[in-house]
């Protein structure tokens, strides 16, 4: 190992750590040339791909596709509306309506396409655009650019590093859901933890969010199988000691490396503008559905985040007893950024308070709204981005019954059967409250607020 690797974890989450290949996929990150200590693994790290999922990596300027990850710019949308919680008028009933209507109007599940595109809407403007084009195609306002990290694109984007195939997987997917974790859910807003926060961003208790958790699709996991590939066979060419494929990297200045940031950064944009349509859709449906009952719905975006991604980004480092800031190159694999207020890097709406971390639960268990402190300096300003698999999907598959999934679902409203998403179950996954409260109990979060979810669609 040439850097040191620090995971957080409360006691009894330890054991469950030792079940998968996690430790020795952060100590070989370790092992990478030009990796800065501390190598950081979340409290909801598991197995992944090369880099395991909930790892942080800064180098200065090695980049590898695996510890980025196969779907690139998977991440969350939270989305605020006027309405408040209230059982008569979201039954059970109309819950189940309105998920039928939503999976008519967006295409979910695994490989799941449009025939067409939405209007004025290309393949090429939103990988070099993102949610920005989308906006100038009239899709969106320039407000919820303000609410997106990045502002909805990474300008380095280009379009000509993507692979045929990668582009030609993609080509469809544009504002589409697909399976596994991905979600589209209707939440309330259970209960405010940061009243001075909350009241900050407008947001109060009882009040109906939507939750968007998806990513760059095929275009993604394209991308990051191409370059791995791409850099393991580079590895002699840069003299580098690299511990398996998964772990592949170049330097970031070295033609390999600037094509995957380009096709990367495209990646990027393209999730962006994913999540951008699909909210787009649902705010038009969830218009008509509740004009239908005589109600007028209004939405606001409350945020956008990445947790697969990768950036150049500032950090103070100590070197021989001596504080410095410099760029760093920080790969967040299953991980989210969490500036604390009055970091520079901040969008200026939320410069005062931070920008929200959102933090979503596995299905059928609560979510949360988080805030950096100044001591996620520690993390490289990251936090966990969910609540992370305990079990394998065919683990998960073979050993929890439906009568198990139905309990741990409770009264939540789902769209698909239990054969179909068996290892999407609550108890497939760690437990949020452990989750959460260990970088809480670390002193670098703090919540803001817990949402319930009350219905929610998946892909199979």
């Amino acid at each position: 190992m040439k850097a040191e690797a620090i995971i957080y974890l409360k006691p009894e989450m330890v054991a469950q750590i030792s079940q998968d290949l996690s430790l020795s996929q952060l100590a070989e990150a370790a092992m990478l040339p030009g990796v800065i200590s501390p190598l950081v693994g979340m409290p909801d790290i598991h197995q992944g791909f090369g880099l395991p999922i909930g790892g942080v990596m800064a180098t200065e300027g090695l980049i590898s596709a695996g510890a980025v990850g196969m779907d690139i710019n998977c991440g969350v949308r939270l989305i605020a509306t006027n309405l408040e919680y209230e059982a008569k008028l979201f039954s059970p009933e109309a819950l189940r309506t309105l998920l039928h209507i939503i999976e008519r109007t967006i295409p979910v599940g695994l490989g799941q396409e449009r025939k067409t595109l939405p209007p004025k809407v290309t393949l090429k403007g939103v990988i070099t655009g993102g949610a920005e084009f989308l906006v100038q195609q009239g899709y969106g306002s320039e407000e919820d650019l303000e609410s997106i990290e990045e502002k909805g694109k990474m300008s380095e984007a280009r379009y000509e590093a993507l692979t045929p195939r990668a582009l030609k997987r993609s080509e469809r997917q544009i504002g589409t859901l697909g399976s596994g974790n991905h979600f589209i859910e209707v939440q309330r807003i259970e209960e405010v933890l940061d009243q001075t926060t909350a009241q900050a961003w407008e947001l109060r208790q009882n009040q109906i969010c939507l939750m968007i958790h998806c990513g760059s699709r095929a275009l993604g996991h394209q991308t990051c199988m191409d370059y791995t590939s791409i850099f393991w066979r580079a590895k002699e060419k840069y003299h580098l000691e690299i511990p398996r494929k998964g772990l592949a990297a170049v330097p970031i200045d070295s033609p390999e490396g600037k094509d995957y940031f380009g096709a990367m950064a495209g990646a990027v944009n393209y999730a962006f503008a994913n999540r951008h349509l699909i909210m787009c859709e649902l705010e038009r449906v969830m218009i008509d559905f509740f004009r239908a009952k005589g109600m007028k719905i209004e939405f606001r975006l409350i945020y956008d985040i990445a947790h697969n991604i990768a950036k150049w980004e500032e950090h103070t480092l100590r070197t021989k007893n001596k504080e410095q800031t410099t760029k760093v190159l920080i790969h967040r694999k299953g991980a989210t950024r969490a500036l604390p207020a009055g970091h520079p890097q901040n969008p200026l709406k939320y410069q005062a308070t931070g920008h929200p971390a959102i933090v979503p639960g596995s299905m059928g268990t609560s979510s949360y709204v988080l805030l950096g402190l100044p001591k996620a300096q520690e993390t490289w300003f990251s936090v966990n981005h969910g609540s992370g698999r305990a079990m394998s999907r065919t683990e998960a598959k073979k050993t929890i019954s439906e009568a198990e999934f139905k309990k741990t679902m409770g009264e939540v409203i789902y769209n698909l059967p239990f054969n179909k998403i068996a290892d999407e179950a609550p108890s497939a996954y760690k437990n949020i409250e452990d989750v959460v409260d260990t970088l809480v109990e670390a002193g670098i979060t703090k919540k803001v607020i817990k949402l319930q979810p009350l219905a929610v669609v998946k892909g199979d």
